[in-house]
């Protein structure tokens, strides 16, 4: 997974277009419109736009997509959803940048698509699917192990640290899957976990270097700068090469690249990810 995740990061570094800026605005005030519209026409005008493998094996292929747009929840519930997750996915697109949290909610819509065509597939069951709750939920714990001490109040009373929401929520996660597992519901035991792939594909690297890690960590050594410029020297073709993307200063002469003080070693960074990236701790 963690060559999944260079790869990624150096599509996105590779494609900046690609991104849609301020996504979760246009997600969520679809979610805020079609809730209106639901109350004049009624909630079931929209199963249209619900995810329904039966129904897209059929030709119906906009449902792979629309599903996240559908709203889920009571009034004032639905309010507090929405600007949680809006709140959640602007946080994330500022420390990722548009391209990356683009690529990660796009993938996580589609995932979810696949595990619902594996629960399909494997039980011989299709359901239609409304909102975007494992999207939501990859997000969420995106942003809990990026900021594991940021504090928000719930229910805009009760103040609790984002670990703890995250702990609560992937228990809650667990028992869900074992509770269809427990049942002989194989595929859809398997779909929540596919559908939050996206997740474990992007902090794989933090899950690799959190697990090496030990109780007292050593505090990293100075970077000794020209000594690193001149071990990148040694490499072949090139001065320096970003350590997320892999771009070099012979590919890209106008880039700019700098070592970072706060990882271990000598790692070299282009400009967009000298302060958007996850630190060496080896």
């Amino acid at each position: 997974m963690r060559k999944l995740n260079d790869a990624i990061d150096r599509f996105c570094a590779l494609h900046p277009n690609l991104a849609i800026p301020g996504l979760m605005r246009y997600i969520v005030g679809a979610n805020a419109v079609l809730f209106v519209l639901s109350l004049f026409a009624g909630y079931g005008t929209l199963n249209f736009l619900a995810l329904d493998i039966s129904r897209v094996l059929h030709g119906e292929i906009w449902r792979l997509v629309t599903y996240v747009l559908l709203p889920t929840g009571s009034d004032f519930l639905l309010l507090i959803s929405l600007l949680f997750y809006y709140w959640l996915g602007e946080s994330l697109e500022r420390m990722w940048g548009s391209t990356k949290f683009t690529f990660y909610y796009v993938s996580g819509t589609l995932l979810t698509a696949v595990g619902a065509l594996a629960a399909y597939l494997i039980d011989g069951m299709a359901f239609p699917i409304w909102g975007a709750s494992y999207v939501n939920m990859a997000m969420f714990f995106a942003y809990a192990l990026s900021f594991p001490d940021a504090m928000v109040n719930l229910y805009f009373i009760i103040p609790v640290k984002m670990k703890w929401l995250a702990i609560l929520d992937a228990v809650y996660f667990a028992a869900g899957v074992f509770q269809y597992a427990s049942h002989g519901f194989w595929g859809m035991a398997l779909m929540p976990v596919i559908a939050i792939l996206n997740f474990f594909i992007f902090f794989s690297p933090d899950f690799h270097r959190r697990a090496e890690q030990t109780v007292y960590r050593a505090r990293p050594e100075a970077v000794q700068f020209r000594k690193a410029v001149r071990e990148q020297k040694k490499q072949k073709g090139y001065h320096h090469k970003c350590s997320v993307c892999g771009r070099t200063d012979t590919e890209y002469p106008d880039l700019q690249f700098r070592y970072c003080s706060k990882c271990t070693g000598y790692h070299c960074f282009c400009e967009d990810h000298i302060f958007n990236h996850t630190h060496f701790t080896d």
